[in-house]
């Protein structure tokens, strides 16, 4: 077994790395930035703005992570399960929203989604549904007239159909948006609990419960559509963690919806495919009917006259077409990763790291194989799903289509990094709650992020 000071060492050697890593990606950012390279991110290897600056959410956001660093732990422990629920998801939406708040009701939350960029300059563009759809793909390219924005162009028509629903339905406009992803964002906070506890690991879901709601990545959460990005990806797989029709099939269709969110989702297959191992029982079944849910979308979008492959071949080409032919991928490829690091905060390294070291634990005597089937069935979901995510983040790293703005981007997979938390000794958790806490407030006030 190892030894408790052993661990703390190696803890303490992987957050130094982290630090290291961040100073480099800080460093040679503003170097490169000096020299005239276009990195297109004045923060690097944030895409933001060196501008310090307080904010009427700053006293909420202070309160929260107070509250949270001195009594989360113990909350997490002895607070009753639907409670529990409840309550993180109510100070999940309050840390999310106070972070926000930083920049101001207007720069920090309603306007954020209504510039040229973004969804909802397109949303009065949108006449009619059905011909969006069967025209969408012929819009992708830049340097045509009607090409979509930034945004609306990098996505499959999923993520702007969102928004048109909202302005359908009575909810159009900025307000209205920046709640939705504040709101929906939120409910990670739910969904990895639940499905952690579906797995069989309700103490580890218990355990990770307050790193989900101190979590850095709400600084782009609210307000950025990746946060309802992340929700819908997150109560997808715990549906299907839940299991049997009545969670594989809506499950299902989450995830398959979640393919026409961002061309990126591809690479859930490897967390859904997770969560469906990870289960007791009924594992074939699962997966068979949450497949035909997924078929049924893709199905949907085809016969509307949006084949998804050919988007994606159109996006691959649009991104080129802007920022990211000058944005060096020498750097983004490694800088990438300390983006992630002020998203997932500074935690991620070291619980990671024990997850992994889980999985060459032993006793006395017994085989590795006899070890691995052990604790793949009693702490799975803290070691796999974490290594399913880091799989699919390096995955996106590689592609070459992911050069900066991964702090935002990255979410969907972000919080699944945080189930690793739940290997840290709980006498150790206050502390890194803090660094958590720190992380999200420092990058709040030192910068002005942009969604």
């Amino acid at each position: 077994m190892t030894r408790p000071g052993r661990s703390r060492r190696a803890d303490l050697i992987v957050l130094g790395a982290e630090v290291a890593l961040l100073a480099a990606a800080v460093t040679v950012g503003a170097l490169l930035n000096h020299r005239g390279v276009r990195l297109h991110a004045d923060a690097a290897p944030l895409y933001a703005s060196w501008q310090p600056h307080l904010g009427v959410g700053t006293p909420a956001s202070l309160l929260v992570a107070a509250l949270f660093v001195w009594r989360g732990v113990r909350w997490a422990t002895d607070t009753r399960w639907p409670q529990l629920l409840a309550v993180g998801y109510l100070a999940s939406v309050l840390w999310t929203l106070s972070l926000a708040l930083v920049d101001g009701w207007s720069a920090g939350l309603t306007e954020r989604l209504t510039v040229q960029a973004e969804y909802l300059h397109e949303v009065p563009r949108v006449t009619d549904v059905a011909t969006m759809l069967s025209g969408f793909a012929a819009r992708i390219l830049d340097f045509q007239p009607d090409s979509w924005s930034t945004h609306t162009a990098g996505h499959p028509p999923g993520a702007l159909l969102f928004f048109v629903g909202l302005e359908r339905i009575g909810l159009g406009g900025g307000v209205a948006a920046g709640l939705a992803c504040v709101l929906l964002g939120a409910t990670v906070s739910v969904s990895v609990p639940v499905t952690l506890r579906a797995l069989g690991a309700e103490d580890a879901a218990r355990a990770v419960w307050p790193f989900l709601i101190l979590f850095p990545g709400a600084v782009w959460v609210g307000a950025s559509a990746d946060g309802i990005f992340a929700a819908v990806v997150a109560a997808g797989l715990a549906l299907l963690a839940v299991g049997g029709r009545a969670g594989a099939v809506p499950g299902g269709l989450l995830l398959g919806l979640a393919l026409y969110l961002s061309y990126g989702f591809v690479l859930v297959g490897v967390l859904a495919v997770t969560v469906v191992l990870l289960r007791a029982r009924d594992r074939l079944g699962v997966f068979l009917l949450a497949a035909a849910a997924v078929a049924a979308v893709v199905a949907v979008f085809t016969l509307a006259g949006f084949w998804w492959l050919d988007g994606y071949h159109l996006v691959a080409r649009r991104y080129y077409q802007g920022w990211a032919a000058e944005r060096p991928f020498g750097y983004w490829i490694w800088a990438n990763l300390a983006a992630l690091l002020l998203s997932a905060g500074p935690v991620a390294g070291p619980a990671v790291r024990r997850a992994v070291a889980a999985l060459a634990i032993r006793g006395p005597g017994r085989p590795l194989a006899a070890t691995l089937r052990q604790r793949f069935a009693s702490t799975g979901p803290t070691v796999w799903l974490p290594i399913a995510a880091a799989v699919a983040v390096l995955a996106a790293d590689l592609s070459a289509l992911s050069k900066a703005e991964v702090e935002r981007i990255w979410l969907p997979f972000t919080v699944w990094l945080l189930v690793a938390t739940a290997h840290l000794p709980a006498s150790h958790r206050r502390w890194w709650l803090a660094a958590q806490a720190a992380t999200a407030l420092a990058v709040n006030h030192l910068l002005w992020t942009v969604s």
